[in-house]
């Protein structure tokens, strides 16, 4: 007895798994519903979005029309990439980079993605037509099916689903500059070309990282049918010699000054010296390094880019 009061017995503490359980159950829905949608994917469609808009604006910014923008696109990325591991899941399953995805790994059914998938698409397409414009809509449209009906079946069937696949991942610029102006002109088209020629030297990269798990899941990459490496990383500096190219045109059609020129220039260098890199010496390191060398060019292109737009800079010669 404790101060008057009689001592009842202490209940038996619940199993040691009962609690591991209670804490993740949580976070582990999270992560697997962010692990469905491509989270990191997600994030970066919507800073090529979001820099698409700013930079085809006109204006003082209109920012609940940007909000609409980047919601309704979102949705749609999500959808995609949803649907987009609803109909690899098999294939996931052989490869150890994938095999963990809620699906694959059994923590999630075909029915529950397919429902979250769908409706995030239907919903984010919807958005863009309702709240945005019916450009928009049409090109988010066109992303979404490209990515889940040619690019993912290609992946199987020829090597040229590298530069198919780039297309989609090229689009979403447009989908923001088209939400600002209504219309996709001469800048819409040039940004279209950076991502487009940014993502081969990356994917590329990738390709090589992970070849044998793609080759294992029946991919048909060109790593798999490059043992010496030589055509890959020929490739990746052609590649990259066209975006150094493409990533000063900005400044030839007065979307940015010689401040951006040069500083696309040297990024633009960095991604040709990497890969030329990866050609003279094609092992995991050298694809690694350009890999992270692509991750890091991109947001610093896009930021010099934007920057170009402000009144601070408005004074430095175009």
């Amino acid at each position: 007895m404790v101060d008057g009061a009689p001592v009842t017995p202490a209940a038996d503490p619940p199993p040691a798994d009962t609690l591991a359980a209670a804490k993740v159950a949580g976070p582990g829905l999270v992560a697997d519903l962010c692990e469905l949608v491509k989270s990191r994917l997600t994030a970066l469609v919507l800073v090529t979005t979001l820099a698409g808009f700013y930079l085809g604006w006109n204006g003082p910014m209109a920012y609940l029309l940007m909000f609409h923008a980047l919601l309704g696109t979102a949705l749609v990325a999500a959808g995609a990439a949803a649907l987009n591991e609803l109909i690899e899941r098999d294939i996931d399953a052989t490869m150890r980079r994938t095999q963990d995805r809620p699906l694959p790994s059994g923590r999630m059914g075909p029915n529950t993605a397919l429902l979250i998938g769908f409706g995030l698409a239907v919903v984010g397409l919807a958005w863009l037509l309702l709240f945005v414009n019916v450009l928009s809509s049409a090109l988010a449209a066109l992303t979404m099916g490209t990515y889940l009906f040619a690019y993912t079946p290609l992946k199987r069937v020829t090597t040229l689903n590298t530069l198919v696949g780039a297309i989609p991942g090229a689009l979403p610029p447009m989908i923001g500059w088209a939400a600002a102006r209504g219309t996709v002109d001469a800048g819409a088209w040039v940004l279209f070309a950076i991502l487009f020629f940014w993502q081969m030297p990356h994917f590329l990269a990738i390709a090589w990282l992970y070849r044998e798990d793609y080759a294992r899941a029946g991919f048909v990459m060109l790593p798999n049918l490059d043992e010496t490496g030589a055509s890959t990383g020929r490739q990746a500096v052609n590649y990259a010699f066209a975006l150094l190219l493409v990533s000063m045109v900005p400044s030839l059609l007065g979307m940015a000054g010689r401040t951006y020129f040069f500083g696309a220039f040297l990024l633009g260098l960095g991604v040709v010296y990497y890969s030329v890199r990866m050609q003279l010496h094609p092992d995991r390191g050298s694809a690694r390094r350009l890999f992270f060398a692509s991750i890091i060019y991109l947001p610093l292109l896009l930021a010099l880019l934007s920057l170009s737009k402000l009144p601070v800079l408005a004074v430095l010669p175009r």
